[in-house]
């Protein structure tokens, strides 16, 4: 009986060991990967199609920048500029952010950046090109992964500086398979990051935003049944749903659906008011790429629970996160669930 005993409890700390270095190797193995595809985005690029439906930013990535000497991983979230255009959609991995913001780009048309800390969708896409706006925007967080497409090269010098890890896709097709071009879908439409191939989990909820906070809603509000923003170009409209609990939204004047045909359905909805100003970089049509401020104070208006709240929103500086506040001062709380800050301009 003795032996039996120790038999098995040998063969316990061995598998205990096995599942250790497994997990050890797995982490490792993650961490390298990032790195190397890191420096094969900063050497190698991808670029743009060319295409009328193209923003036509010369989205590259080429040499002199290096990769981070520091690597990444650990509490990093991971931000994906994703297509917005009717011929990216639906989106896929979109209902896995925790957090969505909606920014304006050329031409008044909208573009998404999704935000992931505690889930990894299998998939992510379609992504396109980066913004000198969402440098500022990404400061809130630790060393943030960037997902990309490329971007403008008068940007790129700004984009190497900036505090984050600048992740595109190199050659598509690499062998570490993290990009992939899909083949239903016409460049640079069908461009997909493959999150769990990237990281072994996703950072947890602590690496998120400072600036937001769970709890019980602010007193009164408004009772509202939709909430429409406008762009020159664009429009999203959020519709309660007391079935689901949740904001049903819709992009153009069409439900905004998962690749399954499930509506994409935050639980809250922030609508913030700031400053859009011209930046100093255009399209290859001559439209100024719009900067949207994110860093200052204003008034944001909170969508929860079937309700309309209008509040006070303050960033002081760019290291800092979002707060919401009453008249009062009062923090305002978000229910549970996912986030979408839609980006407004200021009357």
């Amino acid at each position: 009986m003795a032996t039996v005993g120790r038999g098995r409890g040998t063969r316990a700390r061995r598998a205990a060991r096995t599942r250790r270095t497994t997990r050890t190797r797995g982490t490792a193995t993650a961490r390298a990967l990032l790195t190397v595809l890191l420096a094969a985005g900063l050497a190698a690029g991808c670029t743009a199609s060319g295409s009328p439906d193209d923003d036509g930013r010369g989205e590259s990535w080429p040499s002199p920048l290096e990769p981070r000497p520091d690597g990444a991983g650990g509490s990093q979230v991971l931000a994906v500029k994703l297509d917005n255009t009717p011929a990216a959609r639906p989106q896929t991995g979109l209902d896995a952010a925790d957090v969505v913001y909606v920014e304006q780009v050329e031409g008044g048309l909208s573009r998404l950046m999704a935000v992931y800390a505690t889930r990894l969708p299998e998939s992510v896409g379609p992504v396109r090109s980066a913004r000198e706006a969402d440098l500022e925007l990404l400061r809130q967080f630790d060393r943030p992964i960037l997902a990309f497409s490329g971007a403008q090269s008068r940007l790129l010098p700004l984009i190497g500086e900036a505090p984050l890890e600048a992740l595109t896709p190199g050659t598509p097709g690499s062998e570490a398979g993290v990009y992939s071009r899909a083949t239903d879908r016409s460049s640079p439409h069908n461009l997909y990051l493959h999150p769990r191939r990237l990281l072994d989990d996703p950072p947890g909820p602590s690496a998120l935003t400072t600036g937001f906070h769970h709890g019980p809603p602010p007193p009164d509000g408004t009772p509202e049944a939709t909430h429409t923003v406008r762009y020159p170009a664009a429009r999203f409209a959020f519709t309660w749903s007391d079935a689901r609990d949740r904001w049903l939204v819709s992009m153009d004047g069409d439900p905004a659906v998962t690749p399954r045909g499930e509506r994409l359905a935050p639980a809250t909805v922030v609508v913030q008011y700031v400053t859009v100003r011209p930046s100093d970089y255009r399209d290859y049509l001559g439209n100024n790429t719009p900067y949207t401020e994110t860093v200052g104070s204003g008034e944001a208006t909170v969508l929860r629970d079937g309700r309309a709240h209008e509040v006070r929103w303050s960033r002081p500086d760019a290291t800092d996160g979002t707060s919401f506040t009453t008249d009062d001062g009062a923090p305002v709380n978000f229910a549970r669930g996912q986030v979408w800050v839609v980006y407004a301009k200021a009357p």
